[in-house]
């Protein structure tokens, strides 16, 4: 018997609360780390190819995934919307590295990468930071839709038509917006009063406020009634875990990339090796985004509408006449 769904308003406000119920314990733990501890590397080259073998962390679940166990479940994904989501976001990423990698990050251990660069503004990435932005986005894709299709599928939400015809799935929500606006708020207040680093602007947090609030500001209303909204917690909690395992003991520590603190929040984990708040942040920002876009491109593909018609509703209609 198929379980009767929360409505997409509480479904979202518990997500908040698991979260919150890990966040809060954890913040304040870690807050009573006054003195971090420090590792010693006497070799030049610790970890050699470290980074480049570390991107399995999202290629082996995106090839055990869409290779194996969907396909020997019968799911059959809507690859149309799979890849036109990629489309949108993977772009985001590369634009990142291309216009901010020189303003928010460093790369001191390039003896953990192939040593093949590539050119962006102000200079030059490993070639990996951009396998690890397409590699990410697809694990997070790949990761709820095998939740939300098969192991969570209880939960499913299969009708796609439920779309305001008079007004269309792009709609204003306030909620997002004032959200975003008291998190950078915050941010900056932080940074210039309380941070060790008051230099400089919360750059790379505001990018991924925006990143992740962006479309929760034109969609959210349209999307949470197609989101699976367990199928995205679990991902949340799958890609957050590998993501502080893979910065806090290996990518931080070892140096394969490091973060130029003028241009962070000063918010530091100090038992992760000086790790910023950002770190931690990025991932939830982006299953977050992703899941909103996939929703999104999903109902727009199934409707058979131009996008300005699904997008817009009646209002792009009237407004051709």
């Amino acid at each position: 018997m198929r379980p009767d769904p929360l409505s997409p308003r509480l479904s979202a406000w518990l997500v908040m609360v698991m979260l919150a119920m890990v966040v809060v314990p954890a913040g304040i733990t870690l807050h009573t780390v006054r003195v971090p501890a420090t590792i010693s590397i006497n070799s030049p080259n610790p970890t050699p190819y470290g980074y480049t073998w570390s991107l399995l962390l999202f290629v082996v679940p995106i090839v055990v995934i869409g290779a194996w166990m969907l396909p020997n479940e019968g799911v059959r994904i809507p690859r149309r919307a799979f890849w036109r989501t990629i489309g949108i976001l993977a772009p985001v990423g590369f634009a990142l590295d291309i216009f901010f990698a020189s303003r928010f990050f460093v790369y001191p251990n390039r003896g953990a990468t192939l040593g093949i660069e590539a050119p962006m503004i102000g200079g030059v990435v490993p070639v990996e930071e951009f396998v690890f932005y397409f590699t990410g986005f697809v694990a997070v894709l790949v990761i709820y839709l095998w939740l939300d299709e098969f192991w969570l599928a209880a939960y499913n939400l299969p009708n796609l038509s439920e779309v305001d015809q008079n007004g269309g799935m792009l709609k204003f929500h306030p909620a997002s917006v004032i959200a975003g606006l008291a998190l950078l708020g915050a941010a900056i207040l932080y940074k210039k009063v309380f941070s060790p680093y008051p230099e400089g602007f919360p750059g790379y947090f505001t990018v991924l406020v925006i990143g992740g609030i962006a479309p929760s500001a034109g969609f959210f209303d349209a999307a949470r009634r197609f989101i699976n909204w367990r199928a995205f917690s679990l991902t949340m909690f799958m890609i957050v875990l590998v993501s502080l395992f893979w910065e806090a003991t290996l990518a931080a520590p070892y140096g394969w990339w490091g973060y130029q603190h003028n241009q962070m929040v000063g918010l530091l984990i100090g038992a992760w090796s000086g790790l910023p708040i950002e770190a931690v942040l990025v991932w939830i920002a982006v299953t977050y985004a992703t899941t909103i876009v996939y929703s999104i491109v999903r109902v727009w593909l199934a409707s058979g509408k131009t996008a300005k018609l699904a997008f817009f509703g009646k209002r792009a209609a009237t407004a051709n006449r």
